[in-house]
């Protein structure tokens, strides 16, 4: 169940076995069903997760009760609410699971414990949060400047294996734009 993870890490530094056990040790794991929360959006409860098996949506709920889709996330990707995980504040996002999930888990306090015992995972984290700052600066590179089309091209393109997990009513709101509108864009392409 862990091998995945393992290969995930140790394409970018490599782990003893006695560093291994250490990893195991502090991470959680996770079955979700479709439908179900990792994390509820104003909650004090947030992880970093690295997905075994299954989708999951990243998204606000805004004033009026809208879902934003900021992100999807799937098998063999870590995912989490940066701010919340390392300042410790109020989740900002709802992390749901889109279809059945096994996710691996760690909290904060066991991350920090890990640095200290495997100082090399340092080194790994601080490779995956540039992953996920450039992951940000292009998403809101994207909504600012490309269409609604470029986008549903290129998501069709970067996830053409996973687009059949996604819905249209999330696609819709991942790409800001209506149903009616995803349905004219679906039809020109």
């Amino acid at each position: 169940m862990y091998k995945a993870l393992r290969l995930n890490i140790e394409r970018k530094i490599p782990l003893t076995d006695e560093e291994w056990k250490l990893v195991v040790e502090k991470t959680e794991f996770i079955k979700l069903k479709k439908n179900e929360f990792l994390q509820i959006q104003n909650s004090n409860s947030s992880y970093e997760g690295f997905i075994l098996k299954g989708a999951f949506k990243t998204y606000i709920l805004n004033d009026n009760g809208n879902e934003s889709v900021i992100f999807f996330s799937f098998e063999n990707e870590w995912m989490c609410d940066l701010e919340s995980f390392y300042h410790q504040k109020p989740t900002t996002y709802n992390i749901k699971a889109i279809e059945d999930s096994e996710i691996l888990v760690i909290r904060k306090a066991n991350k920090a414990l890990l640095f200290e015992q495997v100082p090399k995972l340092i080194q790994f984290h601080i490779l995956m949060v540039e992953k996920a700052n450039i992951a940000i600066q292009q998403r809101l590179l994207d909504v600012l400047n490309k269409t609604s089309k470029q986008r549903y091209l290129e998501f069709m393109e970067r996830y053409s294996q996973k687009a059949d997990k996604i819905n249209n009513r999330n696609l819709s709101s991942y790409l800001g734009v209506s149903h009616e509108f995803l349905s004219k864009i679906k039809r020109r392409c």
